[in-house]
């Protein structure tokens, strides 16, 4: 039905709310990392038959932005190694930059896929 609804409306921007976890879980959290790799397999799927009706979509993946679910992350999270270390987080408004960003683009172009994340968090050769 949701297909349906954004074809009548043609030339939208879709901007879903992914997570790094979609590229590197951490330890304990295939239930969440699962919902993300939907997250990004809906992206790409809503890229792919929004096309010809001009409808644009994006996906936002977010790593340790400042936000209530992430409180606990800057005392300490779990590593790959187990061993629990705090990370780095940033100002959520980041994200809001990057959203608004993606939004302001014209239909002709479109940010597939944007990842921002806390410079120093643990991402690249996680744990």
């Amino acid at each position: 039905m949701g297909a349906e609804i954004l074809r009548r409306q043609a030339g939208e921007d879709v901007n879903n709310n992914g997570s790094i976890s979609a590229h590197v879980p951490r330890p304990g959290s295939a239930a969440y990392t699962a919902t993300k790799h939907a997250i990004t397999g809906l992206t790409k799927s809503i890229s792919l038959d929004g096309r010809p009706c001009g409808i644009a979509c994006g996906q936002v993946d977010i790593g340790n932005a400042a936000t209530d679910m992430a409180a606990g992350i800057a005392a300490g999270a779990r590593q790959a190694d187990g061993a629990i270390r705090p990370e780095p987080t940033f100002d959520v408004a980041h994200v809001a930059d990057a959203v608004l960003l993606m939004a302001r683009l014209p239909l002709e172009v479109n940010v597939q896929f944007l990842m921002i994340t806390a410079t120093a968090m643990p991402f690249i050769g996680r744990g």
